[in-house]
């Protein structure tokens, strides 16, 4: 079975780039490189699965957006 995710790609003020994935609570990476974050961020998602799937605990998010947000301070 081939599942698909949104994966979210931030850099930090070191230039370090961080991916988390929406749909699956706290399954996160970073790396250097983009082509290294890639390879991470798949893994990551293998070894949630295979932990999720361990504990038989299927909550499921679909995504539905990312959105910016202004506020005055």
């Amino acid at each position: 079975m081939v599942r698909e995710f949104t994966v979210v790609i931030e850099q930090d003020e070191d230039g370090i780039y961080v991916a988390s994935v929406p749909e699956l609570e706290g399954c996160h990476t970073q790396a250097e490189t983009l082509d290294e974050l890639n390879v991470r961020v798949r893994e990551a998602i293998e070894l949630y699965l295979d932990v999720m799937s361990e504990e038989d605990n299927e909550k499921h998010l679909d995504f539905i957006g990312i959105q910016k947000v202004r506020v005055g301070v």
